[in-house]
């Protein structure tokens, strides 16, 4: 493979590193080229550690995330957008970290083969997004998100992506069929 020039290839290879390696932990290194300026770029990509649905990823900050095995459900007539079959997770974010983590620095997003598939809203089944995002995680306390995603008909290989901050050197890649 070519090195990575800029920031929109480094995140095109990472997207395309999780797509081939679902199931397989993925990383991504910096080490020397003939360019010398690649170094930095690759350093500052960051890595994927990928796990199944179910499993727990401790980031170095001490914040640690669990996902729970997707739950098939067809949303309400209310839910947008609309979709005949959607999934839901229970996200635990466990701060064991010293400082107060904020709750909006989280973005998850999710894909089914390398098509991203859009966050569910269907209040009337208890999916509202991240509602408490303006709060803080103190040290030694938990909390508990429900998501849901659209997915198609039929079972098919769903991964969800999870970053605790923007600047986060890790990002959680949790992989099974939803």
């Amino acid at each position: 493979m070519a090195p990575v020039r800029t920031p929109r290839h480094a995140m095109a290879a990472l997207v395309l590193v999780a797509v081939t390696a679902c199931g397989a932990p993925a990383q991504v290194e910096g080490g020397s080229t003939s360019t010398g300026g690649d170094v930095a770029i690759q350093q500052a990509v960051p890595a994927l550690h990928t796990l199944d649905f179910g499993g727990q990823y401790r980031f170095d900050d001490g914040v640690a995330v669990s996902v729970s095995a997707p739950k098939p459900f067809k949303p309400s007539n209310s839910a947008y957008p609309r979709s005949d079959r959607a999934v839901a997770f229970e996200i635990i974010i466990r701060n064991d970290g010293d400082q107060p983590y904020r709750l909006s620095g989280l973005s998850v997003s999710a894909t089914v083969g390398d098509v991203a598939s859009k966050q569910v809203v269907d209040s009337t089944q208890g999916y509202s997004g991240i509602v408490d995002a303006g709060k803080d995680v103190q040290p030694g306390r938990d909390v508990r998100v429900n998501l849901a995603f659209t997915a198609p008909p039929e079972p098919a290989e769903m991964r969800l992506t999870l970053r605790p901050t923007a600047t986060s050197p890790v990002i959680a890649v949790y992989c099974g069929p939803a």
